[in-house]
């Protein structure tokens, strides 16, 4: 059996799924959508480039997720978790899988990171002519792919047309010979295979089951006013099934040399900008020009356990004001790193202890309800009628995230709040809902991290 089929079924059999409560949403109908939100490119001061993002919940996005139960939302965002946890560990279990026909031994297969459902969405322009495709950005990814016609195995349904190759004058294959076939093992943690035609194959495939397996290809991307990066690599997608909604693919941020942020670092400098909006309005991705004297910083810190994440030390959390009667070791007990895709927040188990006791205890007053899936700190009613408590996380550094209601609480159904945390014993994850509204700049040319109020339109 080739490659393709038997990952397909592999990963198929092996994806789980969960029911619930539907999802909460802010109160926005797609017909109340203006025209901000579908911008595309701009530049910004001539030096770097803008993204609209969106929520991946947005019913403004241009591919918005089905509306799927919150429980599975948060059952979808645990695998996440723990994949990096697998990844981090490297206690990742490799199955073996027989390589395409055209290829004769057998290559390990990783899950690697899952993809989960809280992954933003934004558009580019690929190919010449230039076409625009909506994708899932996420940090916790280093290749960037579309689906490609003809799409030989399998595609999930998409907004807009797939890419066509052989409509770009500017596509090609990349050989199996080339140093970005031999990157490939480091961007998504499987080895490259290799055609008959001397083509190389990727294989990216996600803890959650979702993946994605096609040709390595180039093209140019277009980053507007005429600007362009030739040669652009990323993956031309001919099985492509799982988490992905109705985007047309992925585009990777990590710090693998593969990354999108890897490849335009030449031109437009290394490191991005996002502000994550919630799904009442929209937020951006950008590359190039930032006013740093906007950020807070902390330190990117370094680890041999994944090179290509982005690793910061959380160094204390405060409650109404009042730091959590924890030590500083319980902070820096396990690694920490900062992901768009991740929803909630994962602390070390006594940090997360402590936390939800001085929130507990700040809304003594206010019914509890039963644990939520992951969430385990609820209370009777809406998030607006709470008197939620100031909560700040400061990092290495003094960089604060001074947290508003709606980045400590979040609304599970139309009648239950929780605590938007959760605990974990081997990584810690600094998750979007605590980003949300914020800008965040990921300056890997300085190795740091800042932090700004009030950065989504």
């Amino acid at each position: 059996m080739g490659l393709l089929l038997a990952l397909t079924f592999f990963l198929v059999l092996t994806a789980a799924a969960a029911a619930a409560a539907p999802a909460p949403s802010e109160d926005v109908s797609r017909s109340s959508c203006s025209s901000k939100f579908s911008g595309e490119l701009h530049l910004l001061d001539g030096s770097g480039l803008r993204l609209t993002l969106h929520h991946p919940r947005s019913p403004c996005s241009p591919a918005p997720f089905p509306d799927l139960p919150f429980s599975t939302i948060l059952s979808h965002d645990e695998a996440r978790a723990r994949s990096f946890a697998a990844r981090l560990t490297k206690t990742v279990p490799r199955a073996v899988s027989p390589l395409l026909k055209s290829a004769a031994v057998s290559v390990p297969l990783s899950p690697g990171n899952s993809i989960g459902v809280g992954n933003y969405v934004t558009r580019i322009i690929l190919g010449t002519p230039g076409k625009s495709y909506t994708v899932i950005a996420d940090t916790g990814s280093s290749l960037s792919w579309l689906q490609c016609s003809p799409c030989k195995v399998e595609c999930h349904p998409q907004e807009g047309p797939l890419f066509n190759p052989s409509a770009s004058d500017t596509y090609s294959s990349v050989p199996c010979s080339a140093s970005e076939c031999d990157r490939l093992e480091s961007a998504t943690l499987n080895p490259a295979a290799c055609t008959l035609s001397n083509v190389c194959v990727y294989e990216a495939t996600y803890g959650d089951g979702s993946f994605s397996v096609g040709y390595l290809s180039k093209d140019t991307l277009s980053l507007g006013s005429g600007r362009r990066l030739a040669g652009f690599v990323y993956g031309c997608g001919q099985d492509n099934e799982g988490l992905f909604g109705r985007s047309a693919g992925l585009i990777g941020l990590a710090r693998d040399r593969l990354s999108l942020q890897s490849q335009l670092a030449p031109t437009l400098g290394y490191g991005f900008a996002y502000c994550l909006p919630t799904t009442a309005s929209t937020g951006y991705l950008s590359f190039g020009s930032n006013n740093p004297g906007r950020f807070s910083y902390t330190p990117m810190v370094s680890s041999s356990l994944d090179d290509s994440l982005y690793f910061i030390r959380l160094t204390g959390i405060t409650v109404g004001g009042r730091g959590l009667p924890v030590s500083a070791s319980a902070y820096t007990s396990t690694p920490t790193i900062i992901d768009s895709g991740t929803v909630i927040t994962r602390l070390p188990v006594d940090v997360y202890d402590a936390l939800s006791s001085a929130v507990a205890a700040a809304l003594k007053g206010y019914r509890r309800a039963p644990a939520y899936s992951i969430l385990d700190t609820c209370f009777r009613g809406s998030l607006s009628k709470l008197a939620v408590p100031a909560v700040d996380m400061v990092f290495q550094g003094g960089a604060t995230l001074r947290l508003a209601a709606r980045n400590v609480m979040i609304d599970v159904d139309s009648s239950t709040t929780c605590l938007a945390f959760a605990p974990s014993g081997s990584v810690a994850i600094i998750g979007n809902k605590q980003q949300q509204t914020f800008s965040v700049v990921y300056d890997v040319g300085r190795s740091r991290i800042g932090f700004a109020a009030g950065g989504c339109g």
